[in-house]
């Protein structure tokens, strides 16, 4: 982590089918370049187009998610008992629903504290103020 970023290798199960899964691997990755966000990175094996992809949403996202259903937009996170968490994806090539384990991805989000605590996460001062002359105000 001398770069500010994490990054945790997981597996993944792909849900294909009901009773079929494809164990994949995957990379979790968090940066205080961008606090707000987590990222999951599958390789092209599960992408329509052959390339490989990220996923990126909120911590915060992640965080509920492990205790109960939690969503917005194209990814909903929700705990499938004590041992594992689903995580639907949706895009507009489909769906795709993938279990983690929840250890794992606790242990992720723990990690990720270490480097920006929850709740501490600043909005670069730049951004701001980029915002503030798109929208005619500086």
């Amino acid at each position: 982590m001398p770069d500010g970023t994490l990054r945790q290798a997981a597996g993944a199960r792909l849900i294909a089918a009901p009773n079929q899964q494809v164990l994949i691997p995957v990379a979790l990755r968090y940066g205080r370049a961008d606090p707000l966000a987590v990222h999951i990175d599958f390789p092209s094996l599960v992408s329509p187009d052959g390339k490989d992809m990220t996923w990126s949403f909120a911590r915060e996202l992640l965080a509920q998610g492990l205790y109960e259903p939690a969503g917005i937009g194209d990814v909903y996170i929700w705990p499938c008992g004590p041992a594992y968490t689903i995580m639907e994806f949706r895009g507009h090539e489909g769906r795709a629903v993938a279990k983690f384990d929840t250890p794992v991805l606790r242990r992720f989000l723990l990690r990720s504290y270490a480097l920006v605590e929850r709740g501490g996460e600043e909005v670069e001062p730049a951004l701001d103020e980029r915002l503030a002359a798109l929208l005619g105000r500086a």
